[in-house]
This record gives structure tokens, C-alpha cells and sequence, in this order.
């Protein structure tokens, strides 16, 4: 519970006397309410104390449902790990969830991200798997001045040119999770290669990030191929990249859309020939168990693994094993990362979420620990996170296929 502050010029209030202003009669408040309007302050308390004694409101928006739910629920499982180990509460506030399904529909997720904001009337936002949908309530959150502290989506130009001093970003850009791997990839895999991904925000930033990289090394790509979100069968997109005799594919592809294209691409011969990679979540912990021999050895570049050899990574991930009954994600691991930078920026802050953000921004701006992906601070200038990038490798550990660190890429600033 924070301390109470002295009223300039008024006599300390008793708790005995608080709890009688709070919950006294109708003719008390209709009195006070008369007697205190527009001078911030509730039966003689700033206003800030007053909303400091309620629970603070986190609206939560990820997707629930379709091609991304299962990184919805992991993001939440990770979340809700965290805030449990943090006993619900930050800054002397108890926290409470308010949850609403992002769908992959960005007109969807502004709806959804509309009634948090002005219906539930939420302290804090945080959530977002899909770019669309963060570019979609970029303006929502900076007009209302609503602190959103995305756990999942990538778009570059929320900490780039559409930034704004209201959003920080926990868990990457679309160019930390393609860009590293393009020098790696031409002087190890292949010189020419075929790129693909999912046909939206996300799927395009990757591969020119990759592509930035791959053909300032000197590499070629000798065709891409973009299959819509969502998709169900890519055999003909799979035809096109087939027709080009790759010697390697990196393509972007995250929750059953990972899924399917591996397994399809592996089915019809491609990655028999062909050398796979891609960003991480082409054969994260969520899919690999349904995607089985045929992820066997693709390459990959991401801030975590689950085998990656930290004490943090360790903890983090036997305690969620504990918890949830599952192997943790990288999705799960956004998720513990972005709860612990709201308790720890609201703590300091004194839990603190009125009108006046600017305490709450400086407070989540500094806020920096030791991540399970290694060290975890924000760039002071773009709020997005700086962070350690890792090339994986999906091998036998034990009798079960894992994503396993081999090398560090480097720690690396969103250039935005």
C-alpha cells in the first residue's frame, strides 16, 4: 500500500475517516462532489491517492481465436505467471486483467482496443500478435495517451517513424528477427536462395530485413513468394518456389501457418533439395511438436530458446513448466517480460496511472533486468526493446526435437 501525503493546508485524514468519505451516503457525495469539482481532489484527497486504493485496470488485447491463437494464450500464460509471482499486485495496487480476442483482423482489433479505452476505461494496455493490428491503434492509444506495451507485434514503424512516447515494445521488431541472420546465412547455407512469408505486414518486413543483410553479403534471391494469412493449402506457392531450384528457402511463417507450410513443403519434396530457415517462430516450441521430423534441422535466428543456457532461462522455464503443464515459448517469454516491465514501471511510479502519464513513462523507460533471453532495456529514444539475437538449430535433445543456441549473432538496436 503506498503512503498517504499530507493535504496542504487541511488536517490528516484517519483511515476511520477516509473509508467514511469513500463509502458515506448519497447526500455526502452529492455535497462533496459540489464542494471539490475541478480541484482534483476526492473528500479532501488528491485524486491520485484516491485512485491509488483501486485495482489497476490491464486491458489485454491478443488474439483468441484462428491462425494465431495459441500465441495469444501463450503470451497470457507467461503474463499471468509472472503478475502471480508478483502476487497480483504493483505499486501497492492490486492488478486485475481485462481481456478482449485481437482476431487478425486490424478493423477488429481497433474495435476491440476502442472499449478498453473509453468503456472499460483501462489503466494500461498491453498485448498484440499481429503488426496490422498494431499499426491499426497506433493513433487510438497516442491520442488518448494510453501506456500500451506491446507483447508480440513486430511492425517497425510503431518504434519508427509512427512511434510515440505512450507505446514500448517487449518483445522485437520485424527487422531484429530477420535482419542478423542474412551475412550468417549466405557464408554458411547458401549463396541463392528462394525467400517467402505470409502475405501482410509482418511477413514482408522479415524478409526485406533478411534481404537487406543476405544481398549486401552477395547473395541472390532467385524468387519470392507471398501465400496469404491464414492460408490452408500451399502446394502451388510451394510449385513456384520448386520451379526455381533453390538451393536454400527462408521464409516467414509463425503459429499453424508454420504448421502447414513445413509440413506441405516437406510432403511435396521442396525441403528434400532445399536448406530451410527463417525467423524463429517458423519452428518455435509451439509448432515443433506437430511439425515433428520435418523441422529437422532448419536454421533459425531469434532473442530465445528454450535450451538457451541462462539462470534466468532455467527458472523461467521450469517454473512454467510447473504452472501450465507445457514447454515454454517465445511467446510465453514476451509475455513474463512485458508483465514484469509493467509491475516494475508501476512500482516505481508508486502505482501512480493518472491523467499525467509522464511519471509512468520515465519510470517504464528505465526500467532494464536480466531477462531469461539475457539483458532486457529499452532504447531510449524508440521504446523498442535491445536485446540479444541467437542462431538455432532444430536437433535431438533426448528423445525430443528442440530449437538449440549454437552461436550469438550480436546484441542488436532496432536502427528506427
Amino acid at each position: 500500500m503506498t503512503r498517504r501525503r499530507r493535504t496542504i493546508g487541511r488536517p490528516r485524514l484517519t483511515r476511520r475517516e477516509l473509508l467514511t468519505a469513500a463509502f458515506g451516503g448519497a447526500a455526502l457525495l452529492a455535497g462533496a462532489a459540489g464542494g471539490t469539482r475541478g480541484t482534483g481532489r476526492l473528500f479532501g484527497v488528491p485524486a491520485v491517492l484516491a485512485a491509488s486504493t483501486q485495482p489497476v485496470k490491464l486491458g489485454v488485447l491478443l488474439p483468441y481465436s484462428k491462425v494465431y491463437q495459441q500465441l495469444g494464450e501463450d503470451i497470457t500464460s507467461g503474463m499471468e505467471l509472472y503478475l502471480a509471482s508478483a502476487g497480483w499486485k504493483a505499486g501497492g495496487r492490486r492488478i486485475t486483467l481485462i481481456k478482449e480476442d485481437e482476431d487478425i483482423d486490424p478493423q477488429v482489433a481497433l474495435r476491440k482496443a476502442r472499449k478498453l479505452i473509453e468503456s472499460d476505461s483501462v489503466d494500461l494496455m498491453t498485448g498484440l500478435v499481429s503488426s496490422a493490428s498494431a499499426l491499426a491503434i497506433r493513433d487510438l492509444v497516442h491520442a488518448t495517451k494510453t501506456v500500451l506495451v506491446i507483447s508480440n507485434a513486430g511492425a517497425n514503424a510503431v518504434t519508427r517513424a509512427r512511434r510515440s512516447p505512450y507505446i514500448f515494445r517487449a518483445s522485437f521488431s520485424n527487422w531484429q528477427t530477420g535482419y542478423p541472420i542474412g551475412k550468417w546465412f549466405y557464408e554458411n547455407v547458401a549463396r541463392s536462395c528462394v525467400a517467402g512469408a505470409a502475405d501482410y505486414a509482418a511477413g514482408h518486413e522479415d524478409i526485406n530485413a533478411f534481404k537487406d543483410s543476405y544481398l549486401a553479403a552477395g547473395g541472390r534471391v532467385a524468387a519470392e513468394v507471398y501465400p496469404p494469412l491464414n492460408n490452408t493449402d500451399y502446394a502451388p506457392y510451394i510449385a513456384q518456389m520448386q520451379r526455381a531450384k533453390p538451393e536454400a528457402i527462408f521464409v516467414f511463417f509463425a503459429g499453424s501457418d508454420a504448421v502447414r507450410f513445413v509440413t506441405q513443403a516437406a510432403q511435396y519434396g521442396l525441403t528434400k533439395d532445399a536448406r530451410l530457415a527463417g525467423p524463429g517462430f517458423l519452428v518455435e516450441e509451439d509448432v515443433l511438436p506437430a511439425q515433428g521430423r520435418t523441422a529437422f534441422g532448419a536454421y533459425s535466428c531469434l532473442h530465445w530458446a528454450l535450451t538457451l543456457q541462462r539462470p534466468e532461462n532455467l527458472a523461467f522455464a521450469r517454473a512454467y513448466r510447473a504452472r501450465w503443464k507445457r514447454e515454454a515459448t517465445v511467446y510465453a517469454m514476451q509475455g513474463y517480460d512485458a508483465a514484469r516491465v509493467i509491475v516494475e514501471a508501476l512500482t516505481a511510479a508508486g502505482g501512480d496511472t493518472s491523467g499525467d502519464k509522464a511519471k509512468l513513462i520515465e519510470a517504464m523507460a528505465a526500467v532494464r533486468f536480466a531477462s531469461p533471453r539475457g539483458a532486457f532495456a529499452f532504447d531510449p529514444d524508440t521504446h523498442n526493446v535491445v536485446q540479444e539475437v541467437y542462431l538455432r538449430q532444430v536437433r535431438d535433445v533426448g528423445r525430443t526435437l528442440h530449437n538449440v543456441v549454437f552461436a550469438s549473432l550480436g546484441v542488436f538496436r532496432d536502427p528506427g
